[in-house]
């Protein structure tokens, strides 16, 4: 039996779709894998962060954040008061980052898996933000301290894309991907490709948690422009920032145009494409278009996600799955975890 000890940064949404996982899946790591994988350490904005060296009781945590307590009422456990200072104290396998993404400058993640490759420990991380502005240079950083960072998560949750293009591509040349990255804005014009307005459809969507009270980030485009560039930096080792996607929201396309792109055989997806020109440079665009019937990114409805790649040598791949959500995204997590852990 292998133990591989893994430390948490992030306790929301995502962290605790990791940690049911660590949870419902520690047996099965066990015995079909002779994995013994225990959570050591997690940390919060909240609630600081916590060790225990044989593992931190994982239930009891979950339970302690399903009831809106503190974290350090959990037994048996030691205390740092912020989580740089446990990072830079405790020494587990694989740093886990899965604080909320800031576009900004990327912090506070940015600043935690610097430290973490810094010091020789492994990253896997849910957080866009430092992956969208520093990946090449975070990337560097674990070549020189001889360890690896992974995001399967900062694109379409645990839907695995990211090691497809990489790893089950690898040696064909990628010239083009593109892609509906963004299920809030694809929820909303399947909902009114069946005749609905714009303004219920975002009502019904931020109901049911589709989409955030201020949904900017998402029917703007923001957030696909930063999966747009994690792209171009892992695919085209070209790092662009935010000002060089071009960007297009969905909050101008009227119920009119769904319905007469639908009367010519089309549907109307937001695509993030990033693509490599003649001359190596990278073009990204994040913008509402017309999909032919004949293409499979227009018949992706609902949240769901889809990534185009298209190579030399294999034409056209294209995966699809779900794109958000908490087991989901802990599911890439979970992925990355296992893959760094030669599973």
């Amino acid at each position: 039996m292998r133990r591989v000890d893994v430390s948490l940064v992030g306790f929301g949404v995502v962290g605790k779709g990791l940690a049911r996982l660590l949870l419902t899946r520690r047996e099965w790591l066990q015995e079909q894998r002779g994995l013994d994988m225990r959570l050591v350490s997690v940390a919060s904005a909240r609630s600081g962060c916590i060790y225990a060296e044989d593992g931190l009781d994982i239930a009891g945590l979950l339970a302690l954040a399903e009831q809106r307590r503190p974290l350090t009422e959990l037994a048996h456990t030691r205390y740092f008061s912020s989580t740089l200072a446990g990072i830079e104290a405790l020494k587990s396998d694989i740093l886990v980052e899965a604080t909320g993404t800031n576009l900004r400058d990327g912090e506070p993640g940015l600043s935690h898996i610097r430290a973490a490759l810094s010091r020789g420990q492994h990253v896997v991380t849910a957080n866009k933000g430092p992956v969208a502005l520093a990946g090449l240079e975070l990337l560097q950083l674990a070549r020189q301290n001889g360890v690896q960072l992974r995001m399967e998560s900062t694109v379409m949750a645990g839907t695995p894309v990211l090691s497809t293009a990489l790893e089950g591509m690898a040696g064909a040349q990628i010239i083009t991907t593109r892609g509906i990255v963004n299920g809030t804005t694809n929820y909303i014009l399947s909902a009114m490709a069946e005749g609905r307005d714009y303004a219920e459809v975002l009502a019904d969507a931020q109901a049911r948690g589709y989409a955030e009270a201020d949904p900017t980030a998402d029917v703007e485009g923001y957030d696909a422009v930063a999966k747009a560039m994690i792209l171009s930096t892992l695919l085209f080792q070209q790092p662009l920032g935010a000002e060089q996607v071009a960007r297009t929201g969905i909050t101008g396309v009227t119920r009119e145009q769904v319905q007469h792109a639908s009367e010519v055989g089309k549907r109307i997806k937001l695509i993030a494409s990033v693509r490599r020109m003649s001359g190596g440079e990278v073009e990204a665009r994040v913008e509402p278009v017309a999909l032919p019937l004949s293409d499979p990114l227009a018949h992706v409805v609902g949240a769901m996600n889809a990534l185009t790649l298209e190579s030399e040598t294999l034409s056209s791949v294209t995966v699809i799955g779900p794109g958000a959500g908490s087991i989901e995204t802990g599911q890439g997590l979970l992925a990355d975890i296992l893959a760094i852990a030669g599973i």
